[in-house]
């Protein structure tokens, strides 16, 4: 397949790098790290290896690409209302679009471009860290659940889902888009908030201040029970799991953590506004997203 992967950071460089590892055609675009893919091509590494990709191309913006199969889009979604009419000029009548970033409104952003049917939504359930340009180490391999835009499960759906899996990925297809989105958000609004509103602290150090932990857990509660009244119930094991598989991530340093240390804009709508508002609009009651939200936006005002 011809692939075009939007945002090689973290997440989109590892499947990038597996994708062509895979024998498919896959450019990058970047604006930061281009010329050092261009040059060296990426760098994978984890716990069994290091291996280095070369991509077909790698770009600062998205180029013509005749024929593409797939967009996949790995970007931080503050760059989402930009994004859309970048990546038009790519899109062909058989072209897919999947996006692979964390938080709600993403796939909303992209239907104005695309049909629905043509459109995925992947969630990464994984650690995996950009250490440098070009150069991504994989800790926690995790699987992926994607879903259908709109509806249940999907041609375009199946497609992607077998693309990854014969890539070596562990990735499966869900019947609804809410429901792993909720789950997802089950880890992400917890971890990625806490780790900026208690000023800057990894995975581990949240864990063992009880404080803390207990504050997450009553973050996770508030997620499923919006998540029960949107239709897309989860059980107490899949909020225990959380715990359990944070412990074996280490100092974990969450990608909203990154981005704040290192200037960049964090995904604040995205992981905490649009799910505050929609768990609302299904009366569900969230006064600790609301709380965690506003310290972090406090956070961002005063960051030097």
């Amino acid at each position: 397949m011809k692939i075009v992967v939007v945002g090689t950071g973290a997440v989109g460089g590892w499947y990038a790098g597996l994708l062509a590892l895979a024998g498919h055609e896959v450019h990058a675009v970047t604006p930061s790290d281009y010329r050092v893919i261009q040059e060296r091509g990426l760098i994978l590494r984890d716990r069994q290896s290091e291996r280095i990709v070369r991509l077909s191309s790698a770009t600062a913006q998205p180029q013509p690409v005749r024929g593409c199969d797939l967009i996949i889009v790995a970007a931080k979604s503050t760059a989402n209302d930009s994004l859309p009419q970048l990546i038009k000029p790519l899109l062909e009548s058989h072209t897919l679009l999947l996006t692979l970033q964390n938080g709600m409104g993403n796939v909303e952003a992209f239907l104005p471009i695309i049909p629905a049917e043509r459109l995925v939504a992947g969630l990464c359930f994984v650690c995996i860290n950009r250490l440098s340009p070009g150069v991504i180490e994989n800790t926690l391999s995790g699987y992926i659940r994607m879903a259908a835009a709109r509806g249940s499960k999907n041609v375009a759906v199946k497609t992607v889902v077998d693309l990854f899996s014969q890539a070596g990925v562990e990735v499966k297809a869900e019947d609804s888009l809410n429901g792993i989105l909720w789950k997802k958000l089950c880890w992400n609004i917890p971890f990625n908030g806490l780790a900026i509103a208690a000023g800057g602290l990894t995975t581990d150090k949240i864990l063992k201040d009880p404080w803390l932990k207990a504050r997450a857990r009553k973050l996770m509660l508030e997620v499923q029970t919006a998540a029960k009244l949107d239709g897309v119930p989860f059980t107490d094991e899949h909020l225990e799991r959380q715990f359990t598989v944070t412990e074996g991530m280490g100092p974990y340093r969450p990608s909203s953590l990154i981005d704040y240390e290192q200037g960049r804009a964090v995904e604040v709508e995205a992981l905490w506004g649009e799910p505050w508002r929609r768990g609302q609009a299904v009366g569900a009651a969230l006064p600790e997203l609301a709380k965690l939200k506003s310290e972090i936006e406090q956070r961002l005002k005063t960051r030097g």
